[in-house]
């Protein structure tokens, strides 16, 4: 887990890359309510950044039939559909969602905002990471992603940063960081502590493999 713009996406994509086949990734992004269902704030905007915006017990029991052995199908969350609803704008064209697959594997990774929050998704894991980052890297993180991935106007992304993402940050988030087996740095770049990790996560492999 981490706050927004801490560079969890980009950590767990180079995760990904170097346990090719080794892993199952699953992203709370992915579980994110219908935007109808998703609360929304005194001012009538939708929040994605509350813990009840996402249905993580859905989540924990798709998790829970991949560690059964069971493959799980789920159809990919599309924030750009989403937050073009929420500003009424829908005469574009929506992008068709892909079908995601999660298999069985030695090792499943979680990632979300509550990946930690969640006790579902807590009392699952084995060992828990923290991505760290200054509010200024984070802001600006954030402001490049909505604006170029998600083509929100920069004044939606200061409102929504200020708003919803700052306090959820504070309420739901900073406070597990200390729960957190490893806290990684990413004020700059997470290579220190993504060689940890990797290591650590090949000697369970192979720990496993000669079991």
């Amino acid at each position: 887990t981490g706050g927004s713009g801490s560079g969890k996406t980009s950590f767990v994509q180079r995760l990904r890359e170097q346990l090719a086949g080794q892993a199952t990734f699953f992203s709370q992004d992915d579980y994110y309510r219908p935007v109808a269902e998703v609360p929304v704030d005194s001012g009538g905007v939708h929040n994605f950044d509350l813990p009840e915006s996402i249905d993580s017990a859905t989540m924990a029991a798709d998790i829970g039939r991949v560690i059964s052995g069971q493959r799980v199908q789920r159809r990919e969350y599309l924030f750009e559909t989403a937050y073009r609803d929420d500003r009424e704008a829908k005469t574009e064209t929506p992008t068709s969602a892909q079908l995601l697959e999660f298999e069985p594997a030695p090792i499943i990774v979680v990632e979300g905002l509550f990946a930690l929050h969640e006790p579902q998704l807590y009392d699952l894991m084995d060992l828990r990471l923290f991505i760290d980052a200054t509010d200024i890297a984070k802001m600006s993180r954030r402001i490049k992603r909505d604006r170029l991935e998600r083509g929100l106007p920069l004044e939606d992304v200061l409102f929504r940063y200020e708003a919803h993402v700052l306090p959820a940050y504070k309420r739901y988030i900073e406070p597990y960081r200390e729960a957190a087996d490893i806290i990684i740095n990413n004020h700059d770049n997470f290579e220190v502590g993504l060689s940890l990790v990797l290591s650590y996560l090949n000697h369970q492999i192979s720990e496993g493999q000669s079991a």
